[in-house]
């Protein structure tokens, strides 16, 4: 149980203050999260991680010398905002470009790729690394879906390393994958972890039961089997994990590899080292050749009983930079040579709350997307207990309270900047941000989209017609469906998304105006949504368990049927 906090949320921020406070000397706080505090070399790659919080050491703890250049912090298990990873990113570039590297969950996906679309439109070279080295997430025929987990030292220690040496962004991304192919975890739990303030775990495990195949934000396993004994829980991950050698490897005999055996949050030290006694043993007698393994907590879950094993499969160019030397607060090797402390002048940090001149009829028309935002908060606070029961038939069961998160700071975003001024496409992107920010999560990342995708197409200069707006929508529809490459019957938000869109479109375009349009498009979003109950997820956290929501509609796809027809009478 998670037992020291004042407000629950304010964990995050508190949190983080106090680890900046900690290790000044190392990092240092900007919008978003934290960068080294020290010079890095001019005309380098910057590498930027992230994830959500409650996984110390990852993410915030691996920035500095020799490691990443940057860490994006979202809230609890929940992934940072675009806004957030591209003001990070802005603050680490050093003029070669920016690598972002974060674990393959659909949230992060979404506020990554977003992130590296705007970086690149102002000219900072970008690309991005996703790390897929659990192996219980996906088949190896299907490893592009496969999640990160504690494989994310190795990707992101490499990534660094190739950054360090002065390779190019190109050989950086190149050196970052060899490692990511080369990865592979797969791990337990005991029971799950409590968020703060919760009355109760996020899930628990059957007395005498060990999940196999956890995830790190509160998944349960795949599968459940008896608490084995620790030297019995060392033969089950090592018989997985060599069941599974990477491409180039041909047998564990006579091959390096690197070990990290992972503790996830309340597992002792000293029964991970009993664990690793008979993980080396066997290792060795399959005839590996152990290079600079690790014991401890690199990727935690909160207070999660529960451990995970890592191989990482080394070639000549992985093993230099596995081994290179690095100083960060969680994480050191070597011995670096002391760099000069960064001078708070020299960052680039954009101003997020500058607010762009607008026409009068656009001021009048914030007032309309104002009123959309109240009823949609409505919706989502009468609602917000069933979203999450929804969402727990084979989720993790947050979406209600990610929903309630960000439309509460949507909506609280909106009613400042329209007292500023703020004009109808400004107000939806501020708040869109502001949603993502307090959302985090795969709810957030797709409403901060959407929002986002509507803010473009409406803009600060005119008065928005139905034809805008369905551009918007369409929009919104096309690029959550780029970065989270869901589509019609992955059951998700999209299964109702397109055909909303279409109808909408097809409406507006046959003359109807907006609210008898709006209202047709709401009606088949309705249907839509009920129509999911007859899917099995195909992408996202509920994939691994996709047997259990049959007969469940999708919480995404519900929440969104109910505020478009909220909005049926704004309009």
């Amino acid at each position: 149980m998670t037992r020291l906090f004042n407000d629950p949320v304010a964990f995050v921020d508190e949190a983080t203050e106090g680890f900046v406070a900690a290790h000044s000397h190392r990092v240092r706080q900007v919008p978003g999260g934290v960068i080294r505090s020290t010079k890095s070399e001019p005309n380098t790659v910057a590498v930027v991680i992230g994830g959500g919080s409650g996984h110390y050491p990852a993410f915030c703890g691996l920035v500095g010398q020799g490691l990443a250049h940057g860490a994006a912090m979202g809230n609890l298990f929940a992934s940072p905002s675009a806004q957030q990873i591209y003001s990070v990113a802005r603050a680490a570039n050093n003029g070669a470009g920016v690598l972002l590297s974060y674990g393959n969950y659909a949230g992060d996906v979404l506020h990554f790729g977003q992130a590296r679309d705007r970086l690149i439109s102002e000219g900072i070279p970008c690309e991005m690394v996703k790390v897929i080295d659990d192996v219980s997430s996906a088949s190896l025929e299907e490893i592009q879906k496969r999640r990160g987990i504690a494989g994310d030292l190795t990707v992101f220690k490499i990534a660094s390393a190739a950054a360090e040496a002065g390779y190019s962004l190109e050989e950086v991304v190149r050196a970052a994958e060899a490692a990511n192919l080369r990865t592979r975890s797969f791990g337990v739990a005991f029971d799950g972890c409590t968020l703060p303030g919760a009355d109760d775990a996020l899930f628990h495990v059957p007395e005498g039961k060990m999940a196999v195949g956890l995830g790190i934000h509160g998944e349960p396993g795949i599968s459940e089997q008896d608490i084995p004994s620790a030297d019995e829980l060392a033969e089950l991950l090592v018989k997985r994990l060599l069941e599974e050698l990477p491409e180039g490897v041909k047998s564990a005999k006579g091959a390096r590899a690197s070990v990290l055996l992972n503790g996830l949050g309340t597992v002792k030290y000293e029964e991970l080292f009993v664990v690793y006694r008979r993980v080396n043993q066997l290792l060795k007698d399959a005839g590996l050749e152990i290079v600079e393994p690790e014991v401890g907590e690199l990727v935690t879950s909160l207070d999660m009983a529960g451990a995970s094993l890592t191989l990482f499969w080394l070639d000549e160019e992985l093993e230099k930079f596995w081994a290179a030397p690095c100083d960060t607060p969680a994480y050191s090797k070597g011995s670096v040579v002391s760099a000069e402390q960064l001078d708070a002048a020299e960052l680039d940090i954009p101003d997020p709350d500058a607010i762009p001149e607008a026409t009068s009829e656009s001021q009048e028309a914030a007032e309309k997307v104002l009123a959309a935002l109240e009823a949609t908060y409505k919706v989502i606070e009468d609602n917000e207990e069933e979203f999450g029961r929804i969402d727990a038939v084979a989720g993790d069961g947050d979406h209600g309270i990610g929903m309630a998160r960000g439309g509460k700071a949507a909506l609280e975003k909106g009613r400042e900047v329209k007292e500023r001024g703020a004009g109808a496409g400004s107000l939806l992107r501020m708040a869109g941000d502001a949603w993502a920010d307090r959302a985090g999560g795969t709810s957030g990342a797709i409403w901060g989209a959407a929002l986002h995708s509507l803010a473009m197409a409406i803009g600060d200069e005119q008065k928005p017609d139905a034809a805008r707006i369905a551009q918007g929508v369409r929009d919104a529809r096309d690029n959550i469906m780029h970065f989270g490459k869901a589509k019609v019957g992955d059951k998700t938000l999209i299964d109702v998304l397109v055909p909303f869109s279409e109808v909408l479109s097809e409406r507006v375009e046959a003359g109807d105006d907006l609210k008898t349009a709006w209202q047709a498009g709401a009606e088949r979003a309705e249907q839509a949504a009920q129509d999911t109950a007859d899917l099995v997820p195909k992408i996202g956290r509920a994939r691994p368990l996709a047997e259990k929501s049959k007969g469940t509609p999708d919480a995404g796809a519900v929440s969104l049927s109910m505020i478009i027809r909220a909005v049926v009478d704004v309009l």
